[in-house]
């Protein structure tokens, strides 16, 4: 899995204030099977990444390649806004850094 991707879900579970645990609770999978996501020795399969993002209320998307730019440009506005309630990780954040 993409090392932005995982810094992305790793940030959004902090910023929700979760645990590993919390977040086993809430998806049904063992917290070993987490932690092993989430330092990369495991990749998850489609739908466990999918639950991995619409659990801390996020989504996957199909872009196509020539919107990401624009899309890009969006997510980064919403950061560099500086507003604390922004549902986008800062960069350090979505790099694996704590929030």
């Amino acid at each position: 899995m993409p090392g932005t991707l995982l810094g992305l879900l790793i940030a959004a579970r902090h910023r929700l204030g979760w645990s590993q645990a919390e977040l086993r609770r809430r998806l049904g999978l063992p917290q070993m099977h987490i932690s092993e996501i989430e330092t990369g020795k495991v990749v998850p399969r489609f739908d466990t990444l999918l639950e991995l993002a619409r659990v801390p209320d996020y989504d996957l998307l199909l872009i196509p390649r020539e919107l990401v730019p624009v899309v890009e440009s969006l997510t980064r506005s919403g950061v560099q806004s500086g507003d604390p309630d922004s549902p986008y990780p800062t960069p350090d954040e979505a790099e694996g850094g704590q929030p």
